[in-house]
């Protein structure tokens, strides 16, 4: 009844000790386009989904390459992410050029991490509205981190942020343990696996997606989108030779459906806010 009277600033407490305004930052993390991030021994595989507000408008660029052995997959607020993304790059080039060594992915998480804090404390501040799975390569082995609104940040094996990202958790869940030992594919596959996870009945095509890798004498980079596409082929062709073995009335069906869902996901695009996440 009396919440609105504590969130109105970000440095006001509630009674219950929370801050609102952290965790409307948090909300909008949620809100935003999934993305995905794993890691095995030698490589970090970043994926997003590429959502369009309307069938007439370009998607935003959700992943961001730092330097040559460090990415970043945002879900949240655009505009916030890529002015990270942009204060990752110049600590990462000062860092080169002072001391002539690229820079640990720890290091740039933790001054990350102190960045978005300062904007909890500030009253003429308001926290990022933006979650970044921090992917990158240094002498201690392959890393994967979530920074957090909040200031707080945590290691991951794999992780999944964003819309309806639960259903893609749960898939790396189930296969997080063999991640560590997983070949370049493998971890590519997976990462398209669990972004179809997230579409949650839409078909999965190669201009829905985009995926970057990393890894040990690979600079970071982005597939193409015929690569992503045969990925794609090895794993959405099995159910359509079994469906062509099985009834021959299945196949118009299961086309009408697909139809629905572009449907429904046309109209849900159209429905997202003019603030870009």
């Amino acid at each position: 009844m009396f919440r609105n009277q504590y969130d109105t600033d970000v440095t006001t407490w509630s009674p219950t000790g929370r801050l609102f305004q952290v965790e409307y930052a948090m909300e909008a993390v949620k809100q935003g386009s999934a993305a995905i991030g794993l890691r095995s021994r030698s490589h970090v595989v970043l994926a997003c989904v590429n959502k369009a507000q309307s069938e007439l408008s370009s998607h935003q660029r959700k992943i961001f390459k730092v330097d040559d052995h460090i990415g970043v997959a945002i879900a949240g607020l655009t505009a916030d992410g890529r002015v990270l993304s942009r204060y990752m790059r110049s600590e990462s080039i000062n860092h080169s050029f002072t001391y002539e060594s690229p820079l640990p992915v720890g290091r740039l998480v933790v001054h990350l991490a102190d960045k978005a804090q300062v904007c909890t404390q500030r009253s003429w501040k308001r926290p990022y509205g933006v979650g970044l799975l921090v992917g990158g390569l240094d002498e201690s082995g392959a890393h994967l981190y979530y920074n957090c609104p909040s200031g707080n940040y945590f290691e991951y094996q794999a992780f999944a942020i964003g819309s309806r990202s639960q259903a893609a958790k749960t898939y790396l869940e189930r296969r997080f343990e063999s991640f560590q030992e997983s070949s370049r594919e493998d971890l590519i596959k997976d990462a398209i696996m669990a972004i179809r996870e997230t579409l949650q009945g839409e078909t999965l095509k190669s201009s829905l997606c985009t995926v970057s890798v990393l890894g040990v004498d690979e600079a970071f980079h982005f597939l193409d989108q015929e690569s992503i596409q045969k990925v794609i082929d090895t794993f959405e062709k099995v159910p359509e030779e079994e469906e062509d073995a099985g009834e021959g009335d299945a196949e118009p069906e299961a086309a009408t459906g697909a139809a629905g869902t572009g449907e429904q996901g046309g109209s849900g695009d159209q429905d997202v806010a003019p603030m870009e996440i």
